[in-house]
Parts: structure tokens; sequence; C-alpha cells
């Protein structure tokens, strides 16, 4: 793992949640997405080296919807980035760890992810991350 990328923060409404970071960290998001393969909108602020990510659900089954539902909005998740995600993945596999993945799959920001389960991270979901080149 090269570095923390991001941190996910899972917000209820969208807009306000992005004023506010905006005024918070006194700069606009630099992008803003919709990732429908995952049900969610994000945006990303960038904050020297590593980035918040914003995240709303958009549809009640999404992962987000339903961690709002459970805990509400706060941290969702760390992710790290990585040189080779496939090698990453091998190796937490070899190690014991959970990966809610099988296979990385295309998140927001140009990047391939796949997720550590939160119950082999001490209760952090865990995301690597690795930019598409």
């Amino acid at each position: 793992m090269k570095n923390l990328e991001h941190i996910g923060i899972a917000v209820k409404d969208f807009a306000a949640a992005n004023a506010l970071f905006s005024k918070l960290l006194n700069t606009e998001p630099y992008k803003m997405e919709e990732v429908l393969s995952e049900g969610v909108n994000t945006s990303f602020f960038r904050m020297g080296e590593a980035k918040i990510e914003l995240l709303e659900g958009l549809t009640p089954d999404s992962a987000i919807t339903k961690f709002l539902e459970k805990k509400g909005e706060g941290i969702h998740h760390l992710a790290f980035e990585v040189e080779d995600i496939y090698a990453e993945m091998e190796r937490l596999r070899a190690e014991g760890f959970t990966l809610l993945n099988e296979q990385p799959k295309r998140g927001a920001d140009n990047k391939l992810v796949c997720f550590v389960h939160p119950k082999t991270a001490n209760g952090v979901l865990v995301e690597l991350c690795q930019e598409i080149r």
C-alpha cells in the first residue's frame, strides 16, 4: 500500500454536505461523479496528498443507503492507493483477510477498487484503489 488515498464519508443530503465541506475545507470539490453500478453520487475534495470523498446513496438498496440507515452519517471507509491491486488482493487473502470482491471493479475517480471486509479489519471498511491507466 502506497498511501492513504481518501477517506469516504456517507452523507444523507449531498448538496448540503458539499456546501458544508466547501466551507469547512475552504475549497470546492474538484470532481462530482455518479457511479450507477454502486448506486451513489460522489464528490471529491483534495487535501494535500489525500482526498475526502462524500457519498450519497441513489437507491434504497445501495450500500451507502443501507449504511446510513444502520449507522447514520459519518466515516464510511478508508481507501489506500496500491501499485498492483491484483497482487495486493492476493497478498491480503493469503494473510487471512476477507475481500468483498473476487475481482476489482471500476469505482469513482478513474479507479479500480476492491474492499476488505470490516470484520477482518477491526471494524474498518478498507478500500484498495489503483488508478486506471
